[in-house]
């Protein structure tokens, strides 16, 4: 038996001979080569997961379930991304009365309200008006812990400050101050309470909201 080695030209490859036949008409014209579909790979879920990681909006992942409504596996992390975003917004943030620094301000205050209300404490512990106000916001930092109560030395915070304007509130919301409470006229006088107080913090906006304030809680005498 005898054996031939048979050359197969690669698809599509012609002789010269051929090419001229064909430009004469002597043989058909040349087939058309089959090239195979583009390889397209398939979407990487991988990163629209880790969008979705990254983005803290909540509004932003409310108003996305159309962009995810094709792919359940990602809709399902859509709404599990959304529920821990929302738990955590209802998480205490604070819970107590903190104080600060003059070199704290801005980063405490003015840039620390862009997301909470901070409510600030100018005093000088030989005021006592000073010191019953303290107390009654040591109240409701404990019951409003989505609010940052703190105090500072009202000299250090504006340097000679007169004692007469003692005690002073600076209420911060969205890195602006949205108001000045110098002394207890609108926040009961000379006998104030922590429901007192929160009310005239509520005259601003809805600082103190969601518990009754100061239930139970004796005024005090400035």
């Amino acid at each position: 038996m005898e054996y031939h080695t048979v050359y197969k030209k690669p698809e599509g490859e012609t002789t010269q001979w051929e090419d001229l036949q064909r430009k004469f008409g002597n043989l058909p014209p040349k087939e058309p080569i089959q090239k195979p579909e583009a390889f397209i790979p398939a979407e990487d879920k991988s990163k629209d997961r880790q969008l979705l990681d990254n983005d803290d909006d909540i509004e932003a992942l409310e108003n996305a379930e159309d962009d995810f409504a094709d792919d359940p596996f990602l809709e399902a992390y859509r709404q599990e991304r959304l529920k821990q975003l929302k738990e955590a917004a209802q998480r205490p943030k604070f819970g107590s009365m903190g104080s600060i620094a003059r070199d704290e301000f801005v980063s405490q205050v003015t840039e620390g309200s862009r997301d909470n209300w901070v409510v600030v404490l100018l005093f000088q512990e030989r005021v006592m008006a000073c010191q019953v106000l303290k107390a009654c916001m040591q109240d409701l930092a404990a019951q409003y812990k989505h609010v940052k109560f703190l105090t500072i030395p009202s000299t250090e915070c504006i340097p000679n400050y007169p004692d007469e304007n003692l005690p002073t509130l600076l209420v911060y919301h969205d890195g602006q101050c949205k108001r000045t409470i110098v002394g207890t006229k609108t926040l009961g006088y000379d006998r104030i309470s922590p429901e007192s107080v929160a009310a005239g913090l509520n005259d601003v906006g809805p600082i103190c909201a969601g518990q009754n304030v100061g239930q139970g809680a004796e005024p005090r005498e400035a």
